[in-house]
C-alpha cells in the first residue's frame, strides 16, 4: 500500500500525539501509522493515494465492520451453546448496531482524531460508529486477525457485552410500533416531510399518528432516523398499554 509522502501535511510532533494517542486506545503500538490515520479521513478531505483511488475511511469502515461480526459471532457461538440460529443472528444485531457501535466511538473520543473540512459539530451521530469501525479494519490490515480480535475482546466485549442485558435492549422502537398496532388492529402512519429550516445538513421530519392521533414528533438527518427517533418517543408514551 503507497500513500504520498505528504499524507497529511503533519509534523513529528502531529504524528507523535496521534500514535501515543491511538495506542492509548489500542493498548499495543501501530506498526503502519498511516492506516490509523487514514481510519480518521473524511470524505470532506479530498485525498488520493499515487493512484488516484479516493483516501477516506470508508473502505476500512466496510472491513472493520466484517471483522467486527465474525469476531462477535465467534464470541455468541462459544457462549450460547443453546442459543439457535434466530437468537444468535438477535444478539449480534443488537452488539453491533449502529447506536451501540456510536456509543462506543463516543467513549474513546475518536472523533477528537478525525481529520475533515467540515466543522465536527455539524457531522451526524453516525460519526463516531463509522471510525470506530474504521479504526477496526485498520487494526486487522495493520497487525491481523489476533490482534483484531483481542482488542474487539478487551474494548468491547469485556466491557459492554452482557448477555442478560442484550436480551432486553431494544433494536427497532419503529419495529415495536408496528407489531404493537398490528396486534391491536389500530391503524398508524408515519408522515415524513423535508424540514431543512436553518440547519446546514438536510433535515427530515415526522409525526407519527396512531389511530388518527399524532403521537409523536421527530426530526433527523434522514428519513429513517426521524422515523425510529419518534417511534421511540411513542414507546415511552405508550409504554404502559403497549406492554399489556
Amino acid at each position: 500500500m503507497s500513500f504520498p509522502t505528504n499524507l497529511f501535511n503533519s509534523h513529528p510532533k502531529e504524528d507523535g500525539d496521534f500514535f501515543w494517542g491511538i495506542t492509548k486506545i489500542l493498548g499495543f503500538k501501530p506498526k503502519t501509522l498511516s492506516l490509523y490515520k487514514k481510519a480518521f479521513l473524511h470524505r470532506s478531505m479530498n485525498l488520493k493515494d499515487d493512484k488516484g483511488n479516493a483516501m477516506n475511511y470508508e473502505r476500512l469502515e466496510f472491513l472493520g465492520d466484517s471483522m467486527l461480526g465474525t469476531i462477535i459471532s465467534k464470541h455468541l457461538y462459544r457462549e450460547v451453546p443453546e442459543g439457535d440460529e434466530g437468537y444468535l443472528t438477535k444478539m449480534r444485531s443488537k452488539i453491533v448496531s449502529r447506536e451501540h457501535l456510536n456509543e462506543l466511538g463516543k467513549d474513546f473520543g475518536l472523533i477528537n482524531f478525525v481529520e475533515s473540512r467540515i466543522p465536527k459539530s455539524h457531522f451526524g451521530q453516525n460519526i463516531h460508529g463509522n471510525v470506530f469501525e474504521a479504526l477496526v479494519g485498520a487494526i486487522y490490515l495493520d497487525r491481523g486477525y489476533k490482534y483484531c480480535e483481542k482488542f474487539i475482546y478487551k474494548q468491547v466485549i469485556e466491557p459492554y457485552v452482557d448477555i442478560e442485558q442484550l436480551e432486553g435492549r431494544v433494536i427497532s422502537y419503529k419495529s415495536l410500533v408496528i407489531e404493537w398496532c398490528q396486534k391491536k388492529k389500530k391503524s398508524f402512519d408515519f408522515d415524513v416531510y423535508e424540514d431543512t429550516g436553518n440547519d446546514p445538513l438536510k433535515h427530515f421530519a415526522v409525526k407519527l399518528s396512531i389511530g388518527g392521533n399524532v403521537v409523536a414528533k421527530a426530526r433527523a438527518t434522514s428519513k429513517k432516523k426521524a422515523e425510529e427517533r419518534a417511534s421511540k418517543r411513542a414507546f415511552f408514551a405508550l409504554q404502559d398499554k403497549m406492554e399489556n
